[in-house]
């Protein structure tokens, strides 16, 4: 049998008892929210229904307290509860959904209630007017009398409550079912989980320990080969089964001898290359050198015959071959980050950066280090950053009070380090053109500015899994910022 068929063999067999798992666990969790949901729900109801007995009974004695003293204050708390008590009815009614019994029993609790209102409001009305006209207590005692006396209004709490308790204990009977329903399917459910998992487990283990056994051996083997081709050292592997995993050895027999081929190709082509780069520079160069000579022996030779507009011209001339010459440097520059090998090495960023500002920030111009570390890296890429980014906030600084800082932030895997100016700025829609080849903010007859700088650094930063952003607006400075890993 082939291993293919083996694993395919014991995954179905795992897959069959999780699926069987899976399916009795969700229909033993279903019975479990359910039963969850609705204690929850009782449990909902139950306060409700304390809240709305209270409700009731608080304007029931908010009602006596402004018969007997005619005081205001009562009228607020009897208005709140008739404010108050129809929300908690429709609560309680979205609550208890469609059960029979409690709905009964809610309308007849609600029918007292609007009946009771009914006579209430009559009896305040009556007792606010003779408030306001003491000859107009005689109606509102024979109101009195009549309707809460004689009549069974006094009653209502006693009603009330009746329906109330009946409520309560209805929903406390049901909730004392669900909640033994719930225990019960609870422990159900630990039991299956329990007896699936462990026989989850020995299936798994048996199968896996079948199958590791039978191809660890071979595999160790291939990996040894795998190993040993990502050091460099193309080995070849024995395998005489006849199997999935003798493809695979085959497959790596076959990459071994033909990385080997590779590799020595390509370091052939690198060479070839590189020499090439070299030499495509010399010679773009040497039309540019001619070029420059003629310019200059015209400018030594013809002085007095030249007009002034003659002049200016071939004063331009030189500024653009410098150009020239720089973009061609900065192409070569930017073509071969990457395929270099550097030395990594322990570097203080504090005294790289004091080297680099020597050479490139003007003695005028007010420099800030700030919290540099020492990292263990290649030293050349990180002058190449950070010589660019000194170099481009000099070109662009140029106040009398110019100032660069350059600052860091530890992170836990990688340092964040900014280098910032006070000079012209950079407008926002210019933040992601500025890395790109070519781009720049000055003019193209400038010869300090080939635009290969920025898109070099932003090469170097991602080359080393960093990032690079820009933060600026025109005539605030800029602020550029890259991470670049610890180790």
């Amino acid at each position: 049998m082939k291993l293919a068929t083996q694993i395919s063999l014991g995954f179905l067999i795992a897959i069959s008892i999780d699926l069987v798992d899976s399916y009795v666990n969700y229909s033993l969790t279903r019975k479990v929210n359910m039963n969850t949901d609705f204690l929850t729900n009782s449990e909902s109801v139950i306060r409700t229904s304390s809240v709305l007995n209270r409700s009731i009974i608080d304007m029931q004695n908010a009602l006596r307290g402004f018969l007997l003293t005619g005081d205001q204050k009562f009228l607020t708390r009897y208005n709140n509860g008739s404010t108050a008590i129809p929300a908690l009815m429709k609560q309680e009614r979205a609550l208890i959904g469609s059960s029979p019994s409690q709905l009964s029993q809610l309308d007849s609790i609600t029918a007292i209630h609007n009946e009771w209102l009914n006579y209430s409001n009559q009896i305040i009305n009556e007792k606010q007017k003779s408030i306001a006209n003491p000859a107009l207590n005689k109606q509102y005692d024979e109101l009195f009398q009549k309707q809460f006396k004689i009549n069974n209004v006094k009653n209502y709490n006693a009603r009330i409550t009746a329906f109330f308790s009946l409520f309560d204990e209805h929903e406390y009977n049901i909730r004392e079912k669900r909640r033994k329903a719930l225990a019960a399917s609870i422990k159900e459910t630990d039991s299956f989980s329990v007896f699936f998992s462990f026989l989850l487990i020995i299936v798994g283990a048996g199968l896996a320990f079948y199958l590791v056994r039978r191809i660890s051996r071979r595999i160790d083997s291939m990996v040894k080969l795998a190993e040993d081709i990502s050091m460099g050292n193309f080995t070849m592997v024995k395998d005489d089964k006849r199997d999935e995993l003798t493809s695979l050895s085959q497959s790596l027999n076959l990459m071994s001898q033909r990385l080997s081929s590779n590799i020595d190709e390509l370091e052939r082509k690198n060479d070839e290359l590189n020499q090439f780069a070299y030499v495509v520079s010399h010679d773009l160069k040497a039309p540019i050198r001619g070029i420059s000579n003629v310019v200059q022996w015209i400018q030594e030779d013809l002085t007095d015959e030249l007009s002034p507009n003659m002049k200016k011209y071939l004063d331009i001339i030189p500024e653009r071959l410098k150009r020239m010459a720089d973009l061609i440097d900065g192409l070569l520059e930017y073509a071969r980050i990457g395929r270099g090998k550097y030395p990594k090495e322990e570097v203080d960023v504090a005294v790289l950066i004091k080297e680099l500002a020597e050479l490139i920030v003007p003695n005028e111009y007010e420099l800030t280090v700030k919290n540099m570390p020492v990292l263990h890296t290649e030293r050349i890429l990180l002058a190449q950053v950070f010589g660019n980014l000194l170099s481009n906030a000099v070109k662009y600084t140029s106040n009398s009070d110019a100032r660069i800082e350059v600052s860091c932030i530890e992170h836990r895997n990688f340092y964040e380090f900014a280098v910032s100016d006070n000079g012209i700025g950079i407008e926002k829609e210019y933040h992601e053109k500025i890395f790109e080849m070519f781009q720049t903010l000055r003019e193209k007859h400038d010869e300090e500015s080939t635009g290969i700088g920025l898109a070099i650094v932003k090469k170097i930063v991602e080359k080393n899994e960093g990032a690079i952003s820009v933060l600026s607006s025109a005539g605030n400075g800029a602020k550029f910022v890259f991470t670049w890993p610890k180790n």
